[in-house]
């Protein structure tokens, strides 16, 4: 059954005329490769893995390269195994750091745990009764009752320092001012470990990972050669970077989560709405399933008018919905026409508070006593006293030249006093001067 599904998929490769190894570096998913892994992925259904770092109950965007990578192996008809590090995540893994980060107590690990095998359910299949169905292990599991002693004698053994010291990642820290500790310095084998494990016990012969995990990855292949004279293979993928030179996946308030908690389906959608031409040409292939046939147009397409930012339109649509959902998809684009484009005010008072909030995130705001407007405010005195313009002349000026919008309506000199009946939410309004200037006023 396995191999007639496994055949079922290589002719739908067919087709499209392109291996999974050829699509992933079309898409610009590979930079460094073993000999005959290629070669691997053609003869049989293959298992592979990525380890994800459950540093926080939930994955960042950064994680996006990794989970897609998964993504397509099932999709070709191989099978995909999500390692968690309960273990791991104890240590701290040296890999492109400049030094040792906290650890983490058993308790925060579990808690973050559960939520990343949430996160990872969102994306790959599951279902037992299919051949090639998705796996979570965590490596906690053949580590819990792994003793110091016996690890040494039945890992440490077959890895000299010599090799360890060679990897590029141990190299910089201790050639650097804060050194590199013990707990560290081991983190090569104990991940190495893993994919010894997973072969023995999994048939998994595939280890995927970032570029900066190769030193940790080929480890990994040493071990299985030395320890059960079997051979096991590893690709990785080049390290996401941002044409400005500014770090991937931070804005100012730092990580864009996968989770809308943290970071919501409209902040979300707006980064990768922001991205630069030259970046949205590389993200659309690493970040969305659209086939080549779809993105070879449409990056043509776009270079013709580069103005109607086509390719970032798809990219944030794609990723929205991928990682949240159509509805979350629609809301997202509707807030986005409420500030940059031309929203009704029957578009804006359609949200509920929390949507209401998620959109003026980052609007700056100002507040006023219900007191003050129970009565009705003079609109002058408001704009004035709230500091949304210097002086009362300059309000007066831009109100009598309608440079003012309440709610997303303009309004003209008739409109002087402010009432409760403005209000959104019986708390909120939106007071646009000019035509980017937004201010959220709310009632305390």
């Amino acid at each position: 059954m396995q191999k007639y599904c496994f055949l079922v998929v290589k002719f739908a490769e067919s087709i499209y005329n392109m291996t999974l190894i050829q699509e992933l570096r079309w898409r610009g998913m590979i930079q460094d490769i073993m000999p005959g892994t290629e070669e691997l992925f053609e003869k049989e259904m293959v298992s592979g893995y990525i380890g994800f770092d459950p540093t926080s109950d939930s994955l960042h965007i950064g994680s996006l390269v990794p989970i897609l990578l998964l993504m397509h192996l099932q999709r070709a008809g191989h099978k995909p195994f999500a390692l968690v590090g309960g273990a791991t995540g104890m240590v701290g893994d040296p890999s492109g750091k400049s030094e040792e980060r906290n650890l983490l107590s058993e308790e925060t690990l579990a808690f973050n745990l559960a939520g990343v095998k949430k996160q990872l359910s969102h994306f790959l299949d599951f279902d037992s009764a299919k051949p090639n169905a998705a796996e979570l292990v965590n490596n906690y599991d053949w580590f819990k009752d792994f003793s110091f002693l016996n690890f040494i004698r039945d890992v440490g053994k077959h890895i000299t320092v010599n090799y360890m010291m060679a990897k590029d990642s141990v190299k910089k820290r201790i050639e650097g001012d804060t050194g590199m500790s013990f707990t560290e310095f081991t983190y090569q084998l104990v991940q190495g470990y893993d994919f010894y494990w997973l072969y023995k016990n999994k048939n998994c012969k595939v280890q995927m990972g970032g570029s900066d995990q190769w030193g940790n990855i080929t480890t990994g292949t040493e071990i299985i050669r030395r320890k059960m004279g079997g051979e096991a293979f590893a690709f990785t993928c080049p390290l996401v970077t941002k044409a400005d030179g500014g770090k991937f996946g931070k804005t100012e308030k730092g990580n864009v989560w996968l989770d809308a908690q943290k970071t919501s389906p409209y902040q979300f959608y707006q980064f990768w709405l922001n991205a630069s031409d030259e970046d949205a040409k590389k993200w659309i292939k690493l970040f969305t399933l659209l086939p080549k046939e779809t993105i070879e147009p449409l990056i043509a397409e776009h270079d013709l008018a580069p103005q109607q930012r086509m390719l970032q339109k798809t990219l944030a649509a794609a990723l929205t919905k991928m990682v949240h959902s159509e509805e979350d998809l629609n809301f997202a684009i509707r807030a986005t026409e409420i500030l940059f484009g031309n929203a009704t005010t029957e578009v804006l008072q359609s949200l509920n508070e929390t949507q209401l909030l998620q959109v003026m995130d980052g609007v700056p705001t100002v507040s006023i006593n219900e007191e003050q407007i129970e009565q009705g405010y003079d609109l002058i005195n408001m704009l004035a006293d709230t500091q949304i313009f210097p002086s009362k002349g300059e309000a007066r000026k831009m109100w009598q030249a309608g440079g003012l919008s309440i709610n997303k309506e303009k309004i003209n000199t008739e409109f002087t006093t402010v009432t409760k009946n403005q209000l959104l939410q019986n708390k909120y309004m939106l007071i646009q001067k000019g035509k980017k200037n937004y201010y959220l006023l709310v009632v305390n």
